[in-house]
């Protein structure tokens, strides 16, 4: 990946479209390349939906290439949500094709003067900018259906559905799955409404004619990306417990844990849990049978295969496998226990380009302030269809938890710098309570997965009641994802990474094979701590404090059945999470 495209929908004359050299962005790749970019030529103070901001698309470092499991991308920009730098992270076969295509990002800039829509065609030959006025109004299923009769069905989508292009503050990018599906998604923070502001219907990318990128050390990358994947196959999760239940497999176990937010985050367990678990779920897909029903690939090369398709009891598909953020949102969350509504409601999601865990979130605040009562499946569902088209309600809760709470006067809304918090309580999962109150990009999970050693005594064992050992737990973490953002890899290869030594020598190994330049674990802690400097530097100067990097109050002083405890890291220690 040898080049950056521009394209500039404000240029005199009308949209420009522009080819150029890495420059200073030589050697970046996914988050630190959308977080670079953002970080030095989006004024932070702009508003999100100005001409001023940018959306960045970049695909990992590795992406393009054979290593295994490379094929995550990168959504960076000032997010609608929270004021502040966004990377919003998918799957799908976007990042592959895109790094064949040879561009390390997209970046979309300037805005037209006008309502015009338009759609991206990228090939070998170069770029064309074309009318997308026939997509205007479509769901992202009916609109990936227009480009694929007019593209052929081996190209890779970008779109936006409704949802981004009334630029709701949920809205998210989707980028289709190997069956050409609109269903992987750069989800969080409002990306899909800066996608819409710049005029941007869709992006298509066709890599024929392209080969696979070469790694520059060939010999020591094939035995590096060996090692790597026999690492990923042998780990408990990566190699059984995710391929065999998906993400849902968390359900029971955080359950169990009274970590499960259940009616917006009141108790921590859901009587209605086993109806919804990834086991219960597995079951019922392979009943149901049909293609790639509960093992799945989200992109090409993943080795771990933790995704799924979900079919309706004729046999339609409906969805993809809710994964468990989204089976937590739409289901526990708001008090409904039917996996079938839940997979309803992620489809129409997906159509109209949504976050599903904001929206899940959002119901449940709506449920809270009496707008329908929580286990009501049908209303969480006409509430969602408000949403889509774009009704005075739908547009309150198109915005997301914090508009809704504070339209309908609700109180308890669990929302960090304005984004919801996932499915996880943080009083009875403390650690990652550090995370969703100081990462730079609002409540987020991902960021510093400290579940995973809280909950599951992945990379040791830290006591997820406790406030004791959090900070340092989630410094590491957050600088660890970071830099795995940056390559293309899964998050998920965290769980091999950091219980095997081997396997976590082999990615470095993988790394530097590629590249060209051999790398230590200093150097992978030196990238994530590169990348975060910058987004902690573009958020202070978009006026984020200490004090953003708080949660909400309710979660010191409401103790959270069945363990009956609060969130007990100080405020003090909150902002010792990134001093290194």
């Amino acid at each position: 990946m040898d080049k950056i495209l521009r394209i500039d929908m404000g240029a005199p004359g009308g949209p420009a479209v522009k080819t150029e050299a890495l420059g200073e962005y030589a050697g970046l790749g996914g988050r630190a390349m959308t977080s670079a970019v953002v970080a030095k030529e989006v004024p932070p103070t702009c508003h999100p939906l100005s001409d001023a901001n940018k959306l960045v698309i970049a695909p990992g470092l590795l992406s393009g290439s054979a290593a295994a499991i490379s094929g995550r991308i990168s959504v960076g920009c000032k997010s609608p949500l929270t004021g502040g730098i966004k990377e919003a992270n998918s799957g799908g076969q976007g990042a592959q094709v895109m790094g064949r295509l040879g561009y390390a990002a997209i970046i979309l800039e300037g805005k037209a003067d006008d309502d015009s829509l338009y759609k991206v065609f990228i090939d070998k030959d170069g770029v064309k900018l074309e009318s997308a006025e026939d997509l205007k109004g479509l769901g992202n299923y009916a609109t990936v259906e227009k480009l694929s009769a007019q593209y052929g069905s081996k190209v890779a989508c970008v779109t936006i559905g409704q949802a981004g292009e009334m630029k709701m503050s949920a809205a998210s990018i989707a980028f289709t799955d190997v069956e050409q599906r609109p269903t992987r998604h750069a989800g969080r923070g409002g990306v899909g409404a800066v996608m819409g502001s710049k005029g941007i219907k869709a992006i298509v990318l066709d890599d024929n004619g392209m080969k696979m990128r070469q790694p520059a050390d060939p010999e020591k990358f094939k035995a590096a990306n060996k090692a790597f994947a026999a690492g990923l196959r042998k780990h408990p999760v990566t190699g059984e417990g995710l391929p065999a239940f998906g993400t849902n497999v968390l359900t029971n176990v955080v359950n169990e844990a009274g970590g499960y937010p259940t009616h917006n985050f009141k108790t921590g367990q859901f009587e209605g849990a086993s109806n919804l678990s990834g086991e219960t779920q597995a079951a019922l897909e392979n009943e149901r049978g049909g293609e790639g029903s509960a093992t799945h690939g989200c992109h090409r090369g993943c080795v771990i295969r933790c995704s799924g398709t979900f079919y309706d009891k004729d046999g339609n598909f409906v969805t993809k496998q809710p994964e468990y953020e989204t089976v937590w949102a739409h289901g526990g969350n708001c008090g409904i226990d039917d996996l079938d509504v839940v997979a309803q409601l992620d489809r129409m999601d997906d159509d109209f380009g949504l976050d599903t865990i904001e929206m899940g979130a959002t119901i449940g605040v709506a449920m809270e302030a009496g707008l329908a009562k929580f286990g009501d499946s049908q209303a969480a569902i006409r509430l969602l269809q408000e949403v889509g088209d774009g009704t005075p309600l739908g547009r309150i809760l198109g915005n997301g938890a914090a508009v809704t709470g504070q339209v309908f006067g609700v109180e308890r809304v669990p929302v960090v710098k304005r984004q919801s918090m996932p499915a996880y309580d943080p009083r009875a999962v403390q650690g990652i309570g550090v995370t969703y109150a100081t990462t730079t990009m609002g409540a987020d999970h991902t960021a510093g997965y400290a579940v995973a050693t809280n909950l599951l005594g992945v990379g040791g064992s830290v006591d997820a009641l406790k406030p004791e050992g959090q900070v340092e737990l989630s410094r590491n973490l957050q600088i660890a994802t970071a830099a795995i953002d940056s390559t293309g890899m899964c998050l998920f290869i965290a769980f091999a990474i950091l219980d095997q030594p081997d396997t976590f020598n082999a990615l470095v190994d993988l790394v530097g094979a590629f590249i060209g330049q051999p790398m230590t674990a200093d150097d992978v802690t030196a990238l994530g701590q590169s990348v975060l400097k910058n987004e902690r530097e573009f958020n202070r100067a978009a006026g984020f404090t200490a004090n953003d990097d708080r949660l909400p109050d309710y979660f010191k002083k409401e103790a959270l059945a069945p363990h009956n405890v609060t969130f007990g890291v100080t405020d003090e220690e909150l902002d010792t999470v990134f001093n290194w």
